[in-house]
């Protein structure tokens, strides 16, 4: 790199960083810049691993279906699902313009109205104590509260640099710099948890491809991945000997698990046709309160809501257009592996297993989309959107296949872009607590589209 470019370089870093982020100090900018992008990087890297198995793994799989079992269609047909994948991946991306305009202009609209802020002070008395290790005052407090508040919201471009600044802080805490500290632990477990309130592109996935009611899964959503992240502060809480009966940590989550374990038996009262029913009007009258909140929120910090939504939905057009060559690789490559009938291989061999433990299977369709979350969200999303175009967005498949995407995150890279921010090598107990918090979204996932779908 020529010197006389660097000048430019951090220019532009720091003016992109000013529009995707207005919380960051100028001082952590240009580090959490880059930082953004190794995280992009190593997800890319595990990625390039997949897509090529995929390829190669079709590639043997046609070749011994061709020589050992006389198949002379199998070719041609890898051939033509090459065509039809990158077909769906356009005409996919193409729709998804207008509604990743509306909610990434909503999302601006409550960013810029405070909305972030607002869950910080509500989570203030909770997180206190899960972090006991943190002075009180601590300004990586804010930090962390901000990042999981704004991860709650689908705010990808807020919560990313707030995450890296987070350890940052508590790296400066940390006495043992190549060992994971215990406030780390916790919250990156949180973050892997994958809490949130808006599934928003899993919503607009389903609208896309012509679901019925595209919100019906997002009350479902909301119940796994409460789970999930259940799961997470238990087990981490455990390990790190935190009194789960403190005053505090006791009322919110015990009163958070008797709100979910009432609207479960709530659901299990209803017929099925009364489940859709309640399901569908509560999630469209939440979403459109939440809307409306955004609105109000944007109105009393006296920003121009107009003027934030435009430019919220401007970066959902460049979003739509940008994630078109993503999705055609990704889309193309689970093509190859199903129409080489490594797909079907797959699942029938792990729908035999589960049979054989008098279970039923009907959930076997959808996990490889669970088992790909924690390595890959690019991934998980193809195959989903997969599981959706093969057996139906309003499929059982189909819908489960969507609340494991949302009931989970991308595990591996998450611990390894935020530990390797801050030159962490002994991650402690942290990938075991991750991967328990995965799997309880997993099962509670399955159970409650049981609940709601079987």
């Amino acid at each position: 790199m020529l010197k006389s470019e660097l000048p430019s370089i951090l220019s532009t870093t720091e003016n992109r960083l000013k529009r995707n982020n207005p919380y960051l100090c100028p001082k952590y900018r240009i580090y959490s810049y880059f930082c953004v992008q190794i995280k992009n990087t190593l997800s890319f890297m595990v990625l390039n691993y997949i897509w090529i198995a995929f390829f190669l793994t079709a590639f043997v799989v046609a070749l011994i279906r061709l020589v050992f079992l006389g198949d002379t269609q199998v070719f041609p047909e890898i051939i033509n699902s090459t065509f039809n994948s990158s077909k769906t991946a356009f005409e996919i991306s193409l729709g998804l313009t207008g509604v990743l305009s509306l909610w990434l202009g909503i999302m601006r609209i409550g960013e810029q109205g405070g909305v972030i802020a607002l869950f910080s002070r509500l989570l203030g008395p909770l997180f206190s104590k899960l972090f006991p290790d943190i002075p009180k005052g601590h300004p990586v407090t804010g930090s962390i509260f901000m990042n999981l508040a704004a991860n709650m919201l689908g705010l990808d471009n807020a919560a990313t640099p707030l995450g890296l600044k987070a350890m940052e802080g508590l790296q400066e805490l940390n006495p043992k710099k190549d060992t994971a500290s215990n406030p780390m632990i916790m919250f990156l477990v949180l973050n892997t948890s994958g809490l949130t309130l808006i599934p928003i592109s899993i919503m607009v996935y389903r609208a896309q491809l012509g679901a019925a009611q595209p919100t019906d899964i997002f009350i479902p959503i909301l119940l796994a991945t409460f789970f999930s992240t259940l799961a997470g502060i238990v087990a981490v809480s455990i390990y790190q000997r935190i009194n789960l009966f403190n005053r505090t940590i006791l009322l919110f989550l015990g009163g958070m698990s008797v709100l979910v374990a009432g609207i479960i038996y709530f659901f299990h009262t209803l017929s099925r046709d009364q489940i859709d029913i309640y399901s569908t009007t509560f999630a469209n009258v939440f979403l459109f309160l939440i809307i409306i909140g955004f609105i109000v929120a944007g109105i009393r910090k006296r920003i121009n809501v107009y003027d934030s939504f435009v430019e919220g939905a401007k970066e959902g057009f460049s979003t739509a257009v940008r994630i078109i060559p993503y999705l055609v690789a990704i889309l193309v490559g689970i093509g190859v592996f199903r129409a080489s009938g490594a797909m079907d291989y797959l699942i029938g061999g792990i729908g035999s297993a589960v049979k054989l433990c008098g279970i039923n299977s009907d959930f076997v369709g959808a996990l490889p989309t669970a088992l790909m979350k924690p390595l890959s969200g690019s991934g998980a999303r193809g195959l989903m959107v997969d599981a959706m175009t093969t057996y139906g967005p309003d499929s059982f498949v189909g819908r489960l296949s969507c609340i494991f995407q949302g009931s989970t995150d991308t595990t591996f890279y998450i611990l390894a872009v935020y530990f390797g921010s801050v030159g962490v090598v002994r991650t402690r107990h942290a990938v075991p607590c991750g991967l328990l918090a995965d799997a309880a979204g997993v099962i509670a996932a399955i159970l409650i589209c049981y609940l709601f779908f079987g």
